[in-house]
């Protein structure tokens, strides 16, 4: 494995189970990948802060995104952030890797997390409301739209239906379309990498009866990806270091 860091930079919640998390999900990458030096961050809200992290760190570094999409934080926040500790701290030479999402792994932890809650795929009678945080980047919401179109088609259930905390369609909208459909009961998968204020809002919305599956969190199919998007930068940043 490569000597050079690997900075897991999430998004930062006030709600301190987010960190904690986090802290989790960065312990199975680290007993995964031994000898792999992972330091973990935040954009705000949590600490340790990105621009704190970076400041204790010379030569090359690769900050891995904890986000599943590329909404304003990925687009935005993070390229802010780097340039200004690269203008600070000119021994540092730092490289992004690509978010978390799309990818299979994340499907498959959400659909574990799902079972884990009790429900299965090929049950008729359940509909199911795939539940992000919601940008107003149209595109982002769109990658959860395609996933929640391909479990309709594969996964036997009444309809799955995108939803989002904070955009549109919301957690009501998205029951109200299942009902329509025929659905008898609601699930709830999490398209959320940890506990929060959102994903507490979703529950919250979707109804004191419906089935509402955990974060994806600690789940090895995310600290495998999280190390697949380091290793897809790293030898670029070894060769022009």
């Amino acid at each position: 494995m490569s000597a050079v860091p690997l900075v897991a930079v999430a998004h930062g919640s006030r709600d301190p189970r987010s960190a904690e998390t986090v802290r989790a999900l960065l312990a199975v990458v680290r007993d995964r990948n031994p000898g792999l030096d992972v330091r973990e961050a935040f954009l705000d809200l949590s600490e340790p802060l990105l621009s704190d992290v970076l400041a204790t760190l010379h030569g090359p570094v690769v900050v891995a995104p904890l986000l599943l999409g590329r909404a304003f934080h990925a687009r935005v926040d993070l390229p802010g952030l780097v340039e200004q500790a690269q203008r600070r701290h000119p021994r540092l030479s730092v490289s992004v890797a690509d978010v978390l999402g799309p990818d299979a792994r994340l499907e498959a932890a959400a659909l574990r997390r799902l079972g884990e809650a009790g429900v299965a795929p090929g049950d008729p009678s359940v509909g199911v409301v795939l539940a992000g945080t919601g940008s107003s980047h149209a595109p982002a919401n769109a990658r959860v739209a395609e996933v929640a179109r391909r479990w309709s088609a594969a996964h036997g259930w009444a309809g799955v239906r995108p939803a989002f905390a904070s955009a549109e369609p919301g957690v009501p909208a998205a029951v109200a379309a299942l009902r329509a459909r025929g659905a008898e009961r609601i699930a709830v998968a999490s398209w959320f990498l940890a506990p929060g204020l959102l994903p507490d809002r979703v529950r919250d919305l979707a109804g004191p009866d419906a089935v509402v599956a955990e974060p994806l969190g600690a789940a090895e199919e995310v600290a495998d990806l999280v190390v697949d998007r380091y290793l897809s930068v790293v030898d670029e940043v070894v060769q022009t270091a």
